[in-house]
């Protein structure tokens, strides 16, 4: 009988530990586990992986190499077009990796272990850099890095939305944020009465499940109010309402 081939092996761990990393978190799925899915021994496992912390690795290393060619590539674009293939494909790349980044987003800390944690660092940096532009301002840097939570964290608080509606969405949120009329500084109002007109493309309130995403956000203490407000498409104030009448309840 043909053994199975190496590689076959490692990607069937690989899957395994993923679907029980997601099910139950990384902390509380054990090597053992792992083996009795695949019905192997765990020194099976150990043979590929010496210890848990190299499945882990392995399993966002897809997702961290992505991200470091989609930023190489962007290297030599003139600045606008930089920054946009950079937002585009850092979209393209969150979706595409959506079930590792669910399983990060409940054990966020994991990955403060080992070299994982200063490249993921290093990339932020990089995105940040090449969607601010060259002699940046405080301003202008400030929406890099709320640009890249836009085109991040909606992936893991909305899992029931598709691939193609999501993109959309983000990369509509993004253009909002860096292109908008007056994103500079806030303009004075100009005298006479009150219309109760409102941005174009900020809706007045939240849906039932951008109110779930947004009270996530604010109780995980990850995120300002302008970090939700952004990532959401809605202004400071509609947050601020949300979440009020959250405390009130």
């Amino acid at each position: 009988m043909t053994a199975e081939p190496a590689d076959d092996t490692r990607t069937r761990i690989l899957r395994a530990a993923l679907d029980l990393f997601a099910e139950h978190g990384y902390q509380r799925t054990a090597l053992r586990q792992i083996a009795d899915r695949l019905r192997l021994t765990k020194a099976a496992i150990l043979y590929h992986f010496p210890a848990k912390e190299h499945l882990l690795a392995a399993l966002i290393e897809p997702l961290v190499a992505d991200l470091e060619r989609l930023l190489d590539s962007a290297e030599e674009l003139p600045t606008d077009q930089a920054r946009w293939a950079v937002l585009e494909g850092w979209v393209d790349t969150m979706l595409t990796h959506r079930r590792p980044l669910g399983m990060l987003f409940h054990d966020i800390a994991l990955i403060t272990r080992g070299d994982t944690y200063n490249r993921l660092m290093r990339i932020a940096m990089r995105a940040n850099d090449r969607i601010a532009g060259p002699d940046a301002g405080r301003r202008e840097r400030v929406r890099a890095v709320q640009a890249v939570a836009m085109c991040s964290d909606p992936v893991v608080f909305f899992t029931d939305v598709s691939d193609e509606v999501l993109r959309a969405d983000m990369l509509d949120g993004v253009r909002r944020l860096l292109a908008a009329p007056g994103a500079d500084a806030p303009r004075a109002a100009e005298p006479g009465p009150v219309t109760g007109r409102r941005r174009p493309g900020r809706p007045r309130a939240l849906g039932r499940e951008q109110v779930e995403a947004a009270r996530r956000m604010h109780a995980a203490g990850t995120h300002s109010v302008d970090d939700i407000a952004a990532a959401l498409g809605v202004s400071r104030a509609t947050v601020y309402r949300h979440l009020e009448q959250t405390a009130a309840k």
